[in-house]
């Protein structure tokens, strides 16, 4: 995975007020922790981290204001609305660590017939070294029928990438549609019944 380089400024206001002054400016108030360092806060370029953020674990060189370091989003804050970035957490990470993060899973092909797929994650959790975060892992479904199911224990991941989840967590599993819901006879009867007297009116 590459790295994307975002200027930093070390930040001294705090609170509220602050961190408004700084989104005005179009910028993102983020802090700077792990490896039991204290933490370090940062204001950042909004329009680049809005870039950076599009990939997933994306890993970013933080770098400015006595700052180079390497760092992986650990928690994002988005206006609901707009959607602009409002506040970052950066882990600190090095060259060789093992982190645990979520990868997406995407399905590729298209089953039989009218068989659907039920896809219960759209992530699952593995371990990977900091700099070889895989960007996701697919799952084939082509050509598959009812009853195929794929559990997080049989995600083809690549080599140096382990599962942190739980190996049995259901994945996807192609089903059946469902078929229409009809009236059982008893309520058809209830049914005619009920229009008998409105027929018996209008005569």
């Amino acid at each position: 995975m590459s790295e994307v380089r975002i200027a930093a400024e070390l930040r001294t206001e705090f609170g509220k007020g602050a961190a408004r002054k700084i989104r005005r400016a179009h910028k993102v108030p983020a802090v700077l922790y792990g490896h039991g360092t204290e933490p370090r806060h940062l204001t950042l370029p909004g329009h680049e981290v809005l870039l950076a953020l599009r990939t997933a674990n994306v890993l970013i060189r933080v770098q400015g204001d006595g700052v180079d370091e390497l760092a992986l989003p650990k928690g994002v804050q988005r206006d609901p609305i707009k959607g602009f970035v409002e506040h970052v957490d950066l882990l600190l990470v090095k060259r060789g660590e093992k982190v645990t993060v979520e990868i997406p899973v995407t399905v590729t092909g298209e089953v039989i017939g009218s068989a659907l797929v039920d896809q219960q994650l759209v992530t699952v959790s593995v371990e990977a070294e900091a700099t070889h975060i895989p960007s996701g892992v697919e799952v084939d479904v082509d050509g598959k029928d009812v009853g195929f199911a794929v559990t997080a224990a049989d995600l083809q991941l690549p080599n140096g990438v382990t599962l942190a989840g739980d190996p049995e967590a259901l994945v996807l599993h192609v089903v059946a549609p469902q078929a229409a819901e009809l009236p059982a006879e008893g309520e058809e009867a209830e049914a005619a019944e009920g229009e008998a007297p409105a027929e018996a009116a209008a005569e």
